[in-house]
């Protein structure tokens, strides 16, 4: 496997990224097994893992924790925090140096490491001031327990205030952003890309098969709700103008593949990192099938011709459906439009 710079910090990781959110009560519940599918992913070459603290509600890096032991300093190992972790709690979530001192300290305990490679913002905070964020991860540089700061799922213009900030601010600025993308989700092209590659950033972008729809499981007349407890069920509502539009280009996208002689993971998994913007994809297998499926990608480079022929089907720029977009949500609520 050829690795990659993860932007300017001198790190080399592997173009593809192991997400482990499906470990767990959300995906694969067999413990023994998904520490099975992460050794066999170590052992292809991938060394870049990723997971959150609100994965099954802790269990993913529990998970992620016990299958590193002993392999723990061949991994750039990712985490996140941000999202509830008490529905009882309004404190135990957001990005204030409250809860972030709280939610390292869980997430070095889960995982059973003195220390994090990469510590991510799992979405930007509408009412909590960037600066507060930055102060308190710095912080946390600063004393050894985290390498590395990230962002996910942010604006371009949130991309450049956090750099802004923490010029302005003398702070430990984020040095990756964690954004959707696929063939069926481009919407990063037009902003997102071109601000992280002017500030030197990496990107590991999540969702390469649009939550599943680019897995050949949702086709035309097939009645599929998500593999993921995970994911809304509503987005997978097929009767939507907006899915069938997604329907209309899985289908064009597979007879596509087919044609060049690729699954349609692989032209999906590979159209993301054939991109230069792109340092890694975040694939999330729930069996050992599914990441074998995935495994091959890492050496697929479209042709031209191929890459205008995807462009036909989903123009540059363009997300299918905009609720795949997974950023701008608080923005775009009507209460945030019309007086």
């Amino acid at each position: 496997m050829q690795y990659r710079p993860l932007g300017r910090t001198g790190v080399q990781v592997s173009p593809l990224c192991l997400g482990a959110m499906m470990f767990g009560p959300w995906g694969n519940q067999d413990e023994t097994d998904s520490v099975r599918i992460i050794h066999r992913a170590l052992d292809a070459g991938i060394n870049f893992v990723d997971t959150a603290d609100v994965y099954s509600g802790g269990v993913s890096e529990e998970i992620v924790g016990k299958a590193l032991k002993g392999r723990r300093d061949d991994v750039f190992l990712a985490t996140k925090f941000f999202m509830p972790m008490s529905q009882d709690d309004p404190n135990h979530r957001g990005g204030s140096r409250r809860w972030i001192m709280r939610a390292v300290e869980d997430s070095l305990r889960r995982l059973g490491t003195d220390h994090l490679d990469l510590y991510q913002v799992h979405r930007p905070s509408p009412d909590t001031d960037v600066a507060e964020t930055l102060g308190a991860l710095s912080d946390l540089v600063r004393q050894g327990k985290v390498r590395y700061l990230g962002s996910s799922s942010y604006s371009g213009s949130q991309i450049v205030e956090a750099q802004w900030t923490a010029r302005e601010r003398h702070l430990e600025r984020f040095v990756t952003e964690q954004p959707p993308y696929s063939v069926l989700v481009r919407g990063i092209e037009e902003d997102v890309l071109p601000a992280v590659r002017r500030h030197g950033m990496g990107t590991l972008t999540y969702s390469p098969l649009s939550g599943g729809w680019l897995s050949g499981r949702y086709r035309k007349n097939a009645d599929e709700g998500p593999a993921s407890a995970a994911r809304p069920r509503a987005r997978f509502d097929m009767s939507t103008p907006a899915n069938q539009r997604k329907l209309d280009a899985v289908e064009q996208l597979a007879l596509l593949a087919e044609k060049a002689g690729l699954t349609l993971i692989e032209l999906a998994v590979a159209f993301v990192i054939n991109h230069p913007g792109v340092t890694s994809a975040i694939i999330g297998p729930r069996t050992m099938q599914q990441l074998e499926a995935f495994l091959p990608a890492a050496d697929v480079t479209l042709t031209p011709e191929l890459l205008d022929s995807i462009d036909e089907i989903v123009a540059p720029g363009v997300t299918v459906n905009p609720v795949d977009n997974s950023y701008g949500d608080f923005d775009l609520r009507a209460d945030q439009r019309r007086r």
